[in-house]
């Protein structure tokens, strides 16, 4: 028989002990549960139809937008058809010509620092920027320099070259390097030569009279003031968009399959259909989110007018980028932006010398300019160059800003504007749940959404000097 060795422990292990026992137990958890905080401060518009309609007056101004460019080899070449963004090629509908005038632009290099055109010197090309930043610079009313903006990729001048020399208004200084895509006026005039009508449009386009708008592009509203007696006061009326902007509901929707065996037996001491529901409307939310940020039909970065586009002078989001971007429009509300910039935006603050108190929002103390509250979202994308954008939101109906859209009451609705409906059992016992979210996001006027661009969250020479 085998010798018995009597065990040193005197009382019942605890491993044993754990087989007579519940366990307590977390719900399951998710990684990518975020604040979410955009769907949490847009105020939410119940829109029946399914389709909200935003109805504007009249804007007049045209070709404001940007060029789109494609990489053929190494060579960059302007899109032909987005010439028309140019004001003077507006509706100019001869693609042949227009792809002529793409492959007359040369590409040209310019180290940061290069000057690319000196005011007050003939003008006779026009630039579109490829890739870059170019500072537009003038001179004050006290003769020291006064930057007019920055224009980066996809922005052009000089087009006015177009349709006859004259000098240039502003010095352009490559504030970064830069590719450039340059059409000399000799080429132009070579191609106006071979396609006649080309000139005559041009003529034509810089000779129309600009209707009279005020600073927004919209049609002036006639007013009379400061006059006295019995002066003629002007007749006037408020026109509209003929085909004003619709933003239907858009849907993110997902299946759920569950086993009976695992609904029936293993609910205990959770119920397994509530947390794989839980979790998969979770997963809807973040979709939501993802949409109405990213989408290039309706999400807020794409879609924000080129008027309220602006990119960071230097690199990194500093003070002076945060305040030109708050002047944009009134009543800014909130910005948004990754964790990574706010920390680059921190830096920059601290860089200067500004301690930010923070604010006090909803609850949490967070980072925060001129009192206006910073709240992250991870759904705005970092560049593989580690750019981001940072987006400044006004809301609200009243305020014509920028609103959530949904439609509550839809049948089996599990949360607002999501329903969860029963699908059936197929013949390998498994339930079915379709989940579907219904949502879209609306921007009332232009100037309720602003952007900051290529704002560098990997910038830390200098940080924290002081």
């Amino acid at each position: 028989m085998p010798e018995f060795i009597p065990s040193s422990r005197s009382s019942l292990g605890t491993d044993a002990a754990r087989n007579l026992v519940h366990t307590a137990k977390s719900v399951p958890q998710m990684q990518s549960i975020s604040s979410r905080w955009l769907l949490r401060i847009l105020p939410w518009v119940q829109v029946a139809g399914g389709t909200y309609r935003v109805n504007r007056r009249l804007t007049c101004t045209l070709g404001d937008g940007r060029v789109e460019f494609e990489t053929i080899g190494s060579r960059i070449q302007v899109v032909p058809q987005e010439l028309r963004e140019i004001p003077l090629l507006r509706d100019f509908t001869d693609n042949e010509v227009l792809t002529a005038l793409s492959g007359a632009f040369d590409q040209r290099e310019a180290a940061a620092g290069e000057v690319i055109a000196h005011a007050g010197q003939q003008r006779d090309q026009v630039v579109l920027v490829a890739h870059g930043k170019v500072d537009r610079t003038g001179t004050g009313d006290y003769d020291t320099p006064v930057s007019h903006g920055m224009l980066t990729d996809g922005d052009y001048f000089g087009e006015q070259s177009l349709a006859g020399a004259a000098p240039w208004e502003f010095t352009f200084t490559a504030a970064t390097p830069c590719t450039l895509l340059v059409l000399e006026r000799g080429a132009f005039e070579q191609i106006a030569a071979r396609a006649p009508h080309l000139r005559t449009h041009i003529e034509e386009s810089a000779a129309r009279p600009r209707p009279r708008t005020n600073r927004r592009g919209e049609a002036d509203i006639e007013i009379a003031s400061g006059h006295h007696g019995e002066s003629v006061v002007p007749s006037t009326f408020v026109d509209y968009e003929a085909s004003p902007r619709e933003y239907p509901l858009h849907v993110a929707q997902s299946v759920l399959r569950i086993h009976t065996r695992v609904a029936d037996l293993y609910n205990g001491p959770m119920d397994q259909t509530e947390q794989q529901l839980r979790l998969t409307v979770e997963a809807l939310r973040e979709r939501q989110e993802h949409e109405m940020i990213n989408h290039p039909e309706f999400g807020l970065l794409p879609n924000a007018d080129r008027t309220q586009r602006i990119s960071t002078r230097t690199g990194p989001p500093t003070p002076d980028d945060m305040d030109e971007l708050l002047s944009m429009r009134r009543q800014t509300k909130f910005f948004l932006a990754h964790r990574r910039t706010i920390a680059a935006f921190a830096r920059e603050c601290t860089r200067a010398g500004i301690t930010e108190p923070g604010t006090e929002f909803d609850g949490h103390h967070v980072f925060a300019w001129r009192g206006v509250p910073f709240l992250p979202c991870n759904k705005i994308p970092i560049s593989e160059h580690l750019t981001s954008s940072v987006i400044a939101l006004r809301t609200g109906e009243d305020n014509g800003g920028v609103i959530g859209l949904h439609q509550t009451g839809i049948p089996d609705e599990y949360e607002p504007s999501l329903s969860v409906r029963f699908m059936g059992i197929d013949d390998k016992a498994v339930i079915s749940y379709l989940a579907s979210a219904y949502y879209s996001v609306a921007v009332l006027l232009p100037s309720a959404l602003g952007v900051l661009e290529n704002a560098e969250v990997g910038h830390y020479d200098g940080a924290g000097d002081r």
